[in-house]
């Protein structure tokens, strides 16, 4: 049993970030469903290895993930870039 009365009618989303679309569909590699890296944003020390806050192409910020490196093996061009412009900035 619930009681009714602790239940509340659903409102709309009134603001912009209150919306998030629906995701997009994944690309399919090797018969198994993948996403694109858009690009890699930053990186972080996480137990033994290194993690990378990856964008994902065609979804919103909202969406961005820390991954380890490891499992971004078909990313290598997206990583590799990020790593150029690390380097660079600290020259």
């Amino acid at each position: 049993m619930f009681n009714e009365d602790l239940l509340t009618q659903f409102r709309k989303l009134y603001f912009k970030g209150q919306h998030v679309d629906p995701a997009p569909p994944l690309y399919i590699i090797s018969k198994e469903e993948e996403y694109e890296v858009e690009k890699v944003r930053n990186h972080r020390k996480q137990g033994c290895g290194i993690q990378l806050l990856v964008h994902w192409k065609r979804y919103g910020n909202e969406h961005d993930q820390w991954i380890s490196e490891t499992e971004l093996p078909h990313a290598k061009k997206a990583i590799g870039n990020y790593w150029s412009r690390i380097s660079s900035q600290n020259l």
